[in-house]
């Protein structure tokens, strides 16, 4: 069995992840921290040729992208030019418009990345669909993201931990669900604070995460991503307390 590799998903620090120089420096700080494989997402104004060069200033690895849907319909060659230039061998469709939030949307999406799927395949990546809590409303008994998937038999699926929690689900099940077209997971921990759902760092919130960890060697998982799209304490000091609670329930870094 592979073992499972912690790497950081860097919407969580997009708010340092602006220019080169602000991108590169927030890369130092990530390698310094002990991360070695992290996913594209929420940067701004770095081209691919530049990111490339950031990642390999500091010994990072961009295992995957999120790429929006528009844009994977639309600018395909575009987005596995640069994914190539800078290095991922997945390619994640982070969510869907609003209006395809309907039976006939999820038929009509699953449908269009279906087409899109044995053309990334060709190129060597791996194509995933990331979800929400949205994904999980139901239509005639079966929730949306069940749909999508069945019209997109070679398409994988990126589970967010905290969004299926948040959508009544059991991350566990849901990912030994769809054993074999996980390859990579968000780690996202979800906790109360006054009342209030909040996302802390992985493993201080109230997830099952041996349970989920179980799941994932089960379902042939690889990575896991950290992320938090708002942090209860500073970024980076979040981001570093995941990794090392991640690393007590036995994943690696690398």
């Amino acid at each position: 069995m592979e073992k499972l590799i912690a790497g950081l998903q860097l919407f969580t620090l997009r708010d340092f992840c602006k220019g080169v120089e602000l991108t590169s420096s927030t890369f130092k700080r990530i390698r310094e921290i002990g991360y070695r494989v992290v996913e594209i997402a929420g940067i701004k104004d770095v081209d691919a040729k530049n990111l490339r060069k950031i990642l390999n200033d500091y010994g990072l690895y961009a295992w995957s992208i999120h790429i929006p849907y528009p844009a994977l319909l639309n600018q395909t060659e575009k987005i596995i030019e640069e994914s190539k230039i800078i290095g991922c061998k997945a390619i994640i469709c982070p969510s869907l418009p609003k209006e395809l939030h309907t039976k006939e949307g999820y038929l009509k999406a699953g449908n269009e990345l279906q087409k899109i799927a044995p053309i990334l395949k060709k190129e060597g990546f791996k194509f995933a669909f990331h979800n929400h809590s949205l994904e999980l409303e139901k239509f005639e008994g079966k929730t949306g993201l069940e749909i999508l998937l069945e019209n997109a038999p070679e398409l994988e699926i990126q589970i967010d931990t905290y969004w299926i929690q948040h959508g009544g689900g059991d991350p566990a099940e849901w990912i030994e669900k769809f054993s074999g077209r996980v390859s990579s997971i968000h780690l996202k921990d979800m906790g109360i604070i006054k009342g209030e759902q909040v996302m802390p760092p992985v493993g201080e919130g109230n997830l099952n995460w041996r349970r989920i960890i179980e799941a994932c060697k089960k379902a042939g998982v690889k990575y896991g991503f950290v992320e938090m799209d708002q942090t209860t304490i500073d970024p980076f000091e979040a981001v570093r307390i995941s990794l090392q609670n991640l690393k007590n329930l036995g994943f690696k870094s690398f």
